[in-house]
């Protein structure tokens, strides 16, 4: 099992961040963290790729997970990589299996770990 998953994504880093943003506000989920790596880079006078993490979530369907497991804790909220890359812009999430096989939930404890597949499809343009 791969621990990563990786999406190309069908459009420009912009497009592919815009369409992220608005998969998850369909969703209802709450983005609680945005990460932008090459401007944090750029104050220190250094130059990277587009590189981006929107950490978000949802307390409704992540807190009962983290009292039944409170490790989980370290990777909740979840989080996804968009980065530019020279095959295209790229989304990147920690595969929802990692996490069951990490922290030992059953696979019943899934379902909200598992949209993560569906929402970085979306976000690439490309439907499952």
């Amino acid at each position: 099992m791969n621990d990563v998953l990786i999406t190309l994504s069908t459009d420009n880093f912009q497009q592919t961040v815009a369409r992220l943003e608005r998969e998850l506000a369909d969703r209802g989920l709450d983005v609680f963290a945005r990460v932008d790596h090459a401007a944090n880079a750029k104050t220190v006078g250094l130059r990277m790729p587009a590189t981006l993490v929107l950490t978000f979530g949802s307390p409704l369907a992540g807190t009962p997970l983290m009292i039944d497991t409170p490790d989980l804790a370290l990777d909740l909220p979840l989080r996804v990589l968009i980065r530019q890359t020279d095959h295209g812009v790229e989304l990147v999430s920690t595969n929802p299996e990692a996490l069951l096989e990490r922290h030992g939930l059953a696979p019943a404890s899934a379902a909200p770990l598992n949209g993560i597949k569906t929402i970085m499809s979306a976000a690439a343009g490309v439907r499952p």
